[in-house]
């Protein structure tokens, strides 16, 4: 029995193996290079603890058959508390060591200001839209205020047209951007955390209420892509998504044009 049981684990782990080292189910293709050493982050990681998975289940086979049950008495063993502390203090070395490996890939989204030339969209969840804003021909976002949120009225960031800056702001139910042009994303919800996900990017980021997050990317790949809500955020949350059309300069400009109208 701890023979077949010992068979089955590892072929349980030569098989789980395959599945990574074969890519399947793996992620979607990848469109904004500077995304790149997100995967090359995972796949380090991966690399690694595979390893370490691989030789732990073959010693966990070897435990199996090598303390299986042979009709003796059973002893009681302290274990080897030096070896206790030499592979404690060896994951921990590795963990951290990972985080700082990682830590400037993190920090070039969130802490590195957007280039000078960035596109700049607002972009506001809430129970259970996404809405993102555009500046218009002015360069200028318009003031917005509580009191000027009117759903059912077109208005639902509350944009208050006193404001000359906010005549000519648009806000849509999708998200357009132009290919190989830096986007910074103003970040914020209108009620509870949602999470702004576009996987294709290798984006996430979550939307706090009361704070303003900021996140720039460059999609290099014309196409639509889904952006869910990745935060559990209601009843709706499951219907929570739009869409990210990533199309060239002229096609970009002809769609701020065509909505401008509308």
């Amino acid at each position: 029995m701890a023979l077949l049981l010992a068979l089955v684990i590892s072929l349980i782990t030569i098989v789980t193996m395959y599945i990574f080292a074969a890519k399947i189910w793996w992620f979607p293709p990848l469109i904004s290079q500077e995304r790149a050493a997100y995967d090359e982050q995972f796949m380090l990681t991966l690399v690694i603890t595979g390893i370490i998975f691989f030789f732990a289940q073959l010693g966990l086979c070897y435990v199996i058959f090598r303390y299986r049950d042979q009709g003796k008495r059973a002893h009681y063993s302290h274990g080897n508390t030096k070896m206790e502390i030499i592979w404690t203090s060896a994951t921990a070395i590795l963990f951290i060591g990972l985080v700082f490996a990682g830590q400037h890939i993190w920090a070039q989204v969130h802490l590195e200001s957007s280039p000078a030339d960035a596109i700049q969209i607002e972009v506001t969840g809430q129970q259970f839209v996404w809405n993102f804003r555009y500046s218009g021909p002015d360069g200028r976002f318009g003031r917005l205020s509580p009191e000027f949120i009117n759903e059912s009225g077109g208005n639902p960031l509350g944009l208050d047209f006193d404001d000359p800056a906010a005549t000519d702001d648009l806000v849509m139910p999708v998200m357009a951007v132009p290919v190989d042009r830096p986007v910074e994303v103003i970040l914020r919800s209108k009620d509870v955390i949602h999470s702004f996900f576009v996987r294709e990017m290798r984006l996430k980021q979550d939307a706090v209420p009361g704070m303003e997050i900021r996140l720039h990317f460059t999609a290099n790949i014309v196409g639509q892509y889904e952006i869910p809500c990745a935060e559990l955020c209601g009843l709706g949350h499951s219907q929570m998504r739009s869409y990210l059309l990533v199309m060239s300069e002229e096609d970009f400009q002809d769609w701020l044009r065509d909505n401008a109208l509308e």
